[in-house]
C-alpha cells in the first residue's frame, strides 16, 4: 500500500521508515509492518517494521559490538559527538517538528517547544561527558590508598513513550552515550517516525554502526518485543517511560537477572492556590501545564486545590482563559489544542468526565464528549480518516476525592476544581496517592513555601513555578511514579554506569 506523506520537508532525507540495526534500515524478518496514523484526522501516512522478538538479537549482539569500542572513547571525543548530534538537530528543527505533530497530533507551537527542550539534553550531556569523575583517597588502614573508577554499564535498552518522544529519546540517549553506553530505542508505536530520524542525524554525526539502534513495532507486539529487549543476556540496563502498570512489568522482568533500571512512570499531580497567591501567574503556569499537549503529560496538572477564598474567582479566571483555546489539528496556523493522540485516550476521558458528573461535580466548560463521536465510529483509530481525536476542554468544579478523576492520572484536556479550607487538610488531600512524581504549590508566604517543599510527597516540587523540567534539573518521582533520575548534573548519567573500587597496598617507605 502506498501512502501520502500530508506535509513537504527541506529535508526529505529525514524520513525512513525501516528499522535502523548496525547502521542499515532493515525490514522485520517476518516482512510485516504497522501504520502511521495521524491523529488529527485519522489518516494512516506512513508504515513501519513491525519488528517481534526474533528481531532482538541482531539488535542486541549490534549494540554489544559497538560498545567494545565506544566504551574505551575518550569524553571528548565522546562530547564531540553527541555536540555534533545536536547541530544536526538543530539545523532540522523544522522538519521534525512536522513529523512530530503529524505523530502525536500537538500543535506545531508545541512540536517546535518540545525540539527547544530537547535540544537541551544534548547540549547537557555533551558537557557532562567530561565530567564523570571517580575518587581516590587515603583508607584507615596503613599503607594503603583506596580509589573508585567508573566505567558504562554496557548495552542500554530505551522504551519510550509517545507523548515527548524526542524529548524522552535525547534525555535517554544523551545520558548513555555521554556515559560510553551503547543504545537500543523501542519507540512508541505512535511515534516511530521521529526516532528514526534522530537515528539517521546520528549516523550524519558520525555515531558508529550499532551505537544507536532503532526497532519499531506495532502496539500488539510491544509486549512480547519489550520484553525480548529486557530479557535478553547482553543487555545490561533498562530505562522505561510510561504507566506505572507497565513499569511494574518492566521492573519485575529486570529483577529476574537484577539488571540495573531507571522508572519514570505516571503522575497524579496536585496543584495547589492558595488565598493569597498572586493568580494571575498561577493560572499562567497552569494553562501551560494543562492544555499542553491535550493534557497528555505526566508532570500535568492532575488535581486542581484552589483554597475557599479565592475558588470562585480562579474558577472564573480558568473558565475565561480556555474558552479562548482554539482546537483544531497541530499542523493548522493558530491551533492551540490539538487532539488527544490516541481515541483510548478519548475513551478514558470521557469516562472520567461522566463519572465525575455523576458523583456531583458541575461541568461548567465543554461536554465532556469527543467531537463527532469519532471513537463510537466504525474504524476510529484505525487509519481510515473517521476524523481526529478530539475533545474540548472540560473544566469540573465541585470534586471530591471519591471521584475518578482523584484517584486516576487524567491524560487528557480535562480539568477539576477542589475547593480546600486549610494548609493541613490540602497537603493530607495531595499525598492521598499512590503517585509522587511532582506537586505544584503556589502562595507569597515563605514560610508555607518551605513547608510545602518538605510536606509534599513528590520528587519535584514545583513553588510559584509549573513545568520546571530542564536539562540541568533532575528528573524523577518517588512511590509508585518510579526510581532513579534522568537529566540533572551527576546523577543520569550515573545511571549508566558502574563503579568499582581498587585498594592498592604500598611496600616500603614514602
Amino acid at each position: 500500500m502506498s501512502y501520502k506523506v500530508p506535509f513537504e520537508l527541506k529535508n526529505p532525507d529525514l524520513l525512513k521508515y525501516d528499522s535502523y540495526v548496525h547502521g542499515e534500515w532493515v525490514k522485520a524478518k517476518s516482512g510485516k509492518t504497522f501504520e502511521v496514523v495521524d491523529p488529527g484526522s485519522d489518516k494512516a501516512w506512513a508504515a513501519c517494521p513491525d519488528n517481534a522478538a526474533e528481531d532482538v538479537d541482531n539488535a542486541i549482539q549490534s549494540s554489544h559490538k559497538a560498545f567494545q569500542e565506544y566504551k574505551v572513547l575518550n569524553p571528548r571525543k565522546r562530547a564531540e559527538l553527541i555536540l555534533a548530534w545536536h547541530h544536526l538537530i538543530t539545523e532540522n528543527k523544522d522538519d521534525l517538528a512536522k513529523i512530530l505533530t503529524y505523530e502525536t497530533g500537538k500543535p506545531l507551537a508545541e512540536s517546535h517547544g518540545e525540539l527547544t527542550y530537547s535540544l537541551g539534553f544534548t547540549w547537557w550531556f555533551a558537557g557532562e561527558a567530561e565530567r564523570i569523575q571517580g575518587a581516590i583517597q587515603t583508607p584507615s588502614a596503613p599503607n594503603r590508598r583506596m580509589f573508585v573508577v567508573k566505567q558504562p554499564i554496557g548495552v542500554a535498552v530505551a522504551l519510550v513513550p509517545w507523548n515527548f518522544p524526542i524529548a524522552m529519546i535525547l534525555r535517554k540517549a544523551g545520558a548513555a552515550f555521554a556515559a560510553g553506553c551503547t543504545m537500543v530505542v523501542k519507540p512508541s508505536p505512535e511515534t516511530p517516525l521521529t526516532c528514526l530520524s534522530l537515528a539517521y542525524l546520528a549516523s550524519k554525526a558520525g555515531f558508529a554502526p550499532g551505537v544507536f539502534n532503532v526497532l519499531t513495532t506495532s502496539l500488539e507486539n510491544t509486549p512480547p518485543l519489550s520484553e525480548a529487549m529486557i530479557l535478553h543476556p547482553l543487555t545490561k540496563k533498562v530505562t522505561f517511560t510510561g504507566s506505572t502498570r507497565v513499569g511494574k512489568l518492566v521492573a519485575g522482568l529486570c529483577a529476574r537477572n537484577l539488571k540495573k533500571s531507571t522508572l519514570e512512570l505516571g503522575g497524579n499531580c496536585p496543584f495547589i492556590v492558595f488565598d493569597d497567591a498572586n493568580l494571575d501567574q498561577a493560572l499562567e503556569q497552569f494553562m501551560a501545564l494543562k492544555w499542553r499537549h491535550a493534557g497528555q503529560a505526566c508532570i500535568t496538572a492532575n488535581r486542581l486545590y484552589v483554597q475557599a477564598g479565592v475558588y470562585d474567582k480562579f474558577t472564573q479566571m480558568l473558565v475565561e482563559r480556555t474558552s479562548k483555546l482554539k482546537m483544531g489539528h497541530g499542523g493548522e496556523e493558530g491551533t492551540t489544542l490539538g487532539p488527544v493522540t490516541t481515541p483510548r485516550g478519548l475513551v478514558k476521558a470521557q469516562a472520567q468526565a461522566e463519572d465525575a458528573v455523576k458523583l456531583g461535580a458541575k461541568m461548567v466548560l465543554g461536554t465532556g464528549k469527543a467531537e463527532k463521536n469519532s471513537t463510537e465510529e466504525e474504524g476510529a483509530g484505525k487509519g481510515q480518516g473517521v476524523g481526529g481525536y478530539f475533545m474540548s476542554p472540560v473544566v469540573l468544579t465541585g470534586m471530591t476525592s471519591d471521584m475518578l478523576m482523584a484517584k486516576e492520572e487524567t491524560f487528557a484536556p480535562v480539568a477539576g476544581l477542589f475547593k480546600f479550607d486549610t494548609e493541613e487538610e490540602v497537603v493530607k488531600r495531595a499525598n492521598e496517592t499512590s503517585m509522587g512524581l511532582a506537586s505544584y504549590a503556589f502562595t507569597k508566604n515563605v514560610d508555607r513555601m518551605w513547608r510545602m517543599l518538605e510536606n509534599l510527597e513528590a520528587g519535584m516540587i514545583g513553588l510559584n513555578t509549573g513545568n520546571s523540567s530542564a536539562a540541568e534539573s533532575p528528573f524523577g518521582g518517588i512511590k509508585e511514579s518510579g526510581y532513579g533520575k534522568e537529566s540533572g548534573k551527576d546523577v543520569a548519567v550515573r545511571e549508566y554506569l558502574i563503579e568499582k573500587t581498587g585498594t592498592f597496598t604500598i611496600e616500603g617507605q614514602y
